[in-house]
């Protein structure tokens, strides 16, 4: 817990050190008890106080009686006193959120994604998202603290740009950030998609079910955020979590770096859905024949529709169809084991667009399958679990991470 400083100077941080506490202790806090928590004096943690109650971002919750004296007024968190946009741009779907102070989702909305991948109008139908998204719940713009966008990495977080995220190729080197301050008019941020995940399901838990967890996100591709002695770790450049070509399947699919059997390719669905026609578990567009080895030309909603069907297939006892899924989740527990291991975590929470079709299956197998392995590589059990937050994790994290920059007492003070 930051604590504050009595110094007029930092007045600002201090105002972001008391909301901290009172937001992380879930049902309000005394004066009293925000003197023991946060190290500053009585008399300044009243006169920040009176300034929050004046902006509107805390709230008097009624007294409690401890003991004898004078009963003590609570204070808690006025989830009307500021909003954050969340935005996650993948090459399937945009999501919009809209969260509160308290970090509720108070209205969020999907939309397809364009088929040509075109960055441009990704922005555009964003932009539209955002804007009905705003109209739809009756918020006022002055009281959007701003927008927080996940994309896929690698990214430049310094000047909001995605690099060169490779599954979506037309997106080299594109200035995500400013081109959609510029759309919406509302300050923008940009995160990592991973990131944002793990942001997200932190935030949903402020007490920490876990300090030491990864999540999985499964989406277009596969990616790991991580939450390491109860801080989100994003690396040197903002983009750790690249899991994708670390080797689990030897001689098996061939990935875009010239290896075999890397982690990415051998979960993500256009390959899966490829085996699937190969296996003839699923029909080719058009009712083509494509011989084994041979890649097609897919987009992203095509790949999406067939991922569904191969899915569906295999939960219906498609042997073909079930063999791919089940081989999936064998490199899976293979990667996850030595991931857990490596990083001493205790928790793997999975989720993301794609996961919802999967979860069922791979969370009756990843369990045995890890401990088959664990047995020799790990020292302690690992909880496996779906996200708390939902299919919108992902824009929920980047519209947190809105508000910790806006007021959380280490953002104000770096």
């Amino acid at each position: 817990m930051p604590r504050g400083a009595n110094l007029p100077a930092i007045a600002a941080f201090n105002e972001t050190v008391v909301l901290d506490a009172i937001r992380r202790s879930g049902h309000g806090m005394s004066r009293v008890e925000l003197v023991g928590r946060t190290g500053l004096s009585a008399q300044t943690v009243t006169n920040v106080s009176r300034r929050l109650l004046g902006q509107g971002l805390i709230r008097e919750a009624g007294k409690q009686i401890d003991g004898p004296g004078k009963p003590r007024t609570i204070l808690e968190l006025e989830p009307t006193g500021s909003y954050a946009v969340g935005v996650h741009l993948d090459p399937t779907v945009i999501t919009v959120v809209l969260l509160d102070l308290e970090g509720s989702v108070v209205e969020h909305l999907r939309r397809h994604s364009p088929v040509s991948g075109d960055s441009g109008e990704t922005i555009a139908i964003a932009a539209e998202a955002i804007a009905e998204l705003l109209a739809r719940s009756g918020v006022d713009r002055p009281r959007v603290s701003g927008v927080g966008v996940a994309a896929p990495g690698p990214i430049d977080v310094g000047n909001g740009v995605v690099v060169r995220p490779p599954l979506i190729p037309g997106w080299n080197d594109l200035h995500l950030r400013d081109e959609l301050t510029a759309a919406t008019g509302l300050p923008s941020l940009l995160a990592k998609d991973v990131t944002a995940a793990a942001v997200a399901e932190r935030w949903r838990d402020p007490a920490g079910a876990s300090g030491n967890f990864v999540f999985v996100y499964y989406g277009t591709g596969v990616g790991v955020g991580m939450v390491l002695a109860r801080e989100v770790y994003t690396g040197a450049s903002q983009n750790a979590g690249d899991v994708g070509h670390a080797i689990v399947d030897p001689g098996g699919a061939l990935c875009a770096c010239g290896r075999r059997g890397c982690y990415g390719e051998s979960v993500r669905p256009y390959r899966l859905v490829m085996q699937g026609i190969w296996a003839g578990a699923l029909a080719a567009p058009g009712g083509v024949t494509v011989p084994d080895g041979t890649d097609l030309d897919l987009d992203v909603e095509a790949v999406d529709e067939l991922f569904t069907e191969l899915t569906r297939a295999a939960d219906a006892g498609d042997a073909a169809a079930a063999s791919i899924l089940d081989r999936s989740i064998r490199n899976s527990a293979l990667y996850l084991s030595n991931l857990a291991a490596l990083l001493d975590v205790d928790r793997i929470v999975f989720g993301g667009p794609s996961w919802a079709r999967v979860e069922q299956r791979y969370l009756a197998q990843l369990p045995e399958r890890m401990r088959e392995i664990d047995m020799s590589i790990l020292t302690h059990p690992v909880d496996l679990a779906s996200s708390a937050v939902g299919e919108d994790v992902a824009a929920v994290g980047a519209a947190c991470l809105v508000l910790d920059a806006a007021f959380s007492p280490r953002a104000n003070l770096v």
